[in-house]
């Protein structure tokens, strides 16, 4: 059987062959494109159809929440607030949204949505309750006094915050609780810190954490012991009259504790007794605890 040859004007040129290879890459993108457009067209569609009414939105997440669907409760007013961002009912979505985040746990979602609301909204009445929750969510992450207490200081100044600028709230008698709560933590740890200089003999550095808490914390549990520690130190250090000062002290603000019958112990077995100086800072702040 003969070979049979194509002319050359008969066989396909080079460029036509690089074309015809090209061509399904080259329609590859353009059919990725329809389909992209396809889909946004589809996700556009589909989020139109999903807005729903602001005050059904809202309703839902209350719904959740009283069911204890809380994440599903957070989404819902989430909704309102983005897609009916000026209605009344993303106003409430946004204070009840920082509650909802709370309650799961999820702290600092909640102090940025009520942080915002304070902000936008600072004189509606439940400002109030925002600012609460801000206070709230520093308190639940207070932690042992041997670990940082910048939460248990975060509560202090939002708790404070409830307190002086909504005065007659239905949230200042807890506000109150908390603050005192975390003002005694705050206490603690300086008394952590200072029984761990007077162990080791460094006692400037104890003596000026027990006097933090004698002047700052005077309405805690801990100045009691503090005012003991301190005349441990000073006794320790040979300051005599300062020793005698915070053992009088502790014993005109807590005869029957076991802190000042150590304390007088202490002195007496060096031939001295409780004395108050008034000139020293001691005596001040012991008129100070006295007031509180």
């Amino acid at each position: 059987m003969p070979i049979v040859t194509l002319e050359r004007s008969q066989r396909p040129s080079r460029r036509a062959t690089s074309l015809a290879l090209l061509a399904p890459v080259i329609a590859l993108p353009l059919l990725l494109s329809a389909c992209a457009s396809t889909d946004d067209d589809m996700n556009l569609a589909s989020y139109v159809e999903s807005v729903e009414p602001a005050d059904a939105l809202y309703n839902q997440g209350l719904a959740n929440l009283e069911a204890g669907r809380l994440s599903e409760a957070s989404k819902k007013f989430e909704a309102v607030d983005r897609q009916h961002p000026y209605s009344e009912y993303a106003r409430r979505s946004m204070v009840m949204g920082a509650f909802t985040q709370y309650r799961q746990g999820n702290y600092q979602e909640a102090i940025n949505a009520a942080q915002r609301y304070v902000q936008l909204y600072p004189s509606d009445p439940e400002a109030a309750y925002a600012q609460y929750i801000v206070g709230l969510s520093y308190w639940r992450q207070i932690k042992d006094v041997t670990q940082d207490q910048s939460d248990a200081r975060r509560t202090v100044e939002a708790m404070e915050a409830v307190v002086q600028r909504w005065p007659e709230s239905e949230y200042v008698e807890d506000a109150n609780a908390k603050i005192r709560y975390a003002r005694d933590q705050l206490a603690g740890k300086e008394m952590q810190v200072g029984r761990y200089y007077l162990e080791r003999r460094e006692y400037v550095a104890a003596v000026k954490r027990f006097r933090t808490v004698v002047e700052q914390y005077g309405n805690t549990r801990h100045v009691e012991e503090a005012l003991a520690r301190l005349t441990e130190a000073y006794y320790a250090m040979g300051l005599a009259s300062e020793a005698q000062t915070a053992a009088a002290v502790l014993g005109h603000n807590y005869p029957d504790s076991q802190w000042y019958a150590d304390s007088y112990a202490l002195l007496q077995s060096g031939g001295l007794e409780p004395r108050e100086n008034a000139g020293s800072w001691i005596s001040r702040a012991g008129a100070a605890i006295l007031g509180s």
